[in-house]
């Protein structure tokens, strides 16, 4: 399989060209042949005018590639080694919906063929793979897993709005349902990888990675927002804490936030969730989980607080939102903790919130969460939260916020980037 993918007699197909699919297929596509499939016509027709949806890419990314863009699932056919990279969010219940996954293995099943590989990139529990998208192929292929085809699993480290830690210099991890599948996946992903791929003993073992480097980090980031919580009742500010503690050389150095997007805010609920099916219940995890996901509401009630002292009547205030998506310097709204503050806000009566964004999709803000997006300024502003760090929101003088502001206004710095920065207004961070 690898000598005929790199000599161009076999395709790799990618399945689903997101923030994750559409790198990998263009990184392949510089050195193999690549077929690119995504159900959504639109974002098909975008790239083939070589615009990224996402907004990560440059056009030049789409430069000197041997590929095709198809929307037409009978494209894919001639393909014969499938990466699946689909979205696999939680539904209302804080449980996995795999229907996406799921939708795409059918997809991948009806034109699946004997000697074929397919290899899942989704962020998933341990065992979904096997037990859930291998009887999917199966079943739509008639063919038998193992004797016929062979399945991988390699999840997506990619990590959006980062230029240092890009796909080819993030180390892949890689696995196989045998020996002989695990050293073919490792060789076809070495092809573009460049820090090279560390080969785990099983599909099960690969899920497990994935699902808790983003489980990790939403348990230490929520350890800091409890900090923060408990630092902000004895008046001290939780940055210099840890500027402080940060100076001994084993501190993990951590700082309080909103945490959303599409993987620390989701996929802890997927090991939860298997967690629970063995009987077991994630005591720590469940906890972590809670409390990231109540910032945004404790954020709002802080801000409330504050300014109903400064003998400010909700439904006489006016707020400026700085930020709408789920992290700084890009333009993805899913998960976006950001809109538990400003819901939050309205359920005190406050009405008048000034939402801006640089990289947000107004469109998008709308259907979503049914937000507006304000295209100009109309201060003065009784409080300006500074909710998302872009680029655009770091460096402007304080004397800028002043003109914007109203008298006693407050300024609240959720990542605290302002600390020491701002000396006329009232500030405040988490």
């Amino acid at each position: 399989m690898y000598e005929q993918i790199v000599a161009k007699e076999a395709k790799i197909a990618v399945v689903g060209l997101g923030y994750v699919g559409l790198p990998i297929a263009l990184e392949f596509a510089r050195k193999v042949s690549v077929v690119g499939f995504d159900i959504k016509d639109d974002r098909v027709e975008m790239i083939k005018r070589k615009e990224d949806p996402s907004r990560e890419l440059p056009s030049s990314a789409f430069e000197g590639c041997d590929i095709t863009y198809t929307s037409n699932p009978e494209d894919i056919r001639d393909a014969r080694f499938y990466i699946v990279t689909v979205p696999t969010p939680i539904n209302e219940h804080n449980e996995p919906d795999l229907s996406p996954l799921l939708g795409a293995t059918h997809t991948v099943g009806k034109v699946l063929k004997k000697g074929d590989y397919v290899v899942f990139e989704s962020t998933v529990f341990p065992g979904a793979t096997e037990e859930e998208c291998v009887p999917v192929l199966e079943k739509e292929s008639g063919l038998q897993f193992i004797r016929d085809f062979k399945v991988g699993f390699s999840p997506e480290r990619i990590n959006p709005g980062d230029k240092q830690h890009t796909l080819v210099s993030i180390k892949k991890v890689t696995s196989g349902c045998d020996q002989e599948s695990a050293d073919v996946v490792s060789k076809v992903y070495q092809l573009i990888i460049q820090a090279g791929v560390h080969q785990a003993s099983s599909i099960k073992v690969a899920e497990a990675a994935k699902i808790i480097e983003n489980t990790q980090r939403d348990l230490n980031i929520a350890f800091m927002n409890e900090l923060s919580i408990i630092f902000n009742r004895m008046g001290i500010n939780t940055y210099e804490v840890i500027e402080a503690a940060s100076t001994k050389w084993n501190f993990l150095k951590f700082f309080p936030g909103l945490v959303g997007g599409h993987c620390i805010g989701v996929d802890p609920y997927y090991l939860t969730y298997k967690a629970r099916e063995l009987g077991y219940h994630a005591q720590i995890i469940h906890t972590g989980r809670y409390v990231n996901d109540s910032m945004g509401r404790y954020l709002a009630k802080q801000i409330v607080k504050k300014l109903i002292n400064k003998d400010k009547h909700p439904r006489q205030m006016k707020i400026q939102v700085l930020g709408a998506t789920f992290k700084e310097n890009v333009s993805d709204i899913r998960n976006s903790r950001v809109v538990d503050v400003i819901e939050e806000l309205k359920s005190y009566g406050i009405d008048k919130i000034d939402v801006m964004d640089p990289y947000a999709s107004a469109a998008e803000l709308k259907k979503e969460y049914g937000l507006e997006l304000s295209e100009k300024e109309e201060g003065p502003y009784d409080a300006i939260i500074l909710a998302v760090n872009h680029t655009q929101y770091t460096d402007i003088p304080e004397e800028e916020f002043l003109k914007r502001a109203a008298d006693d206004a407050l300024f609240v710095d959720v990542k605290g980037i302002y600390r020491d920065k701002i000396q006329q207004m009232d500030y405040w961070s988490l």
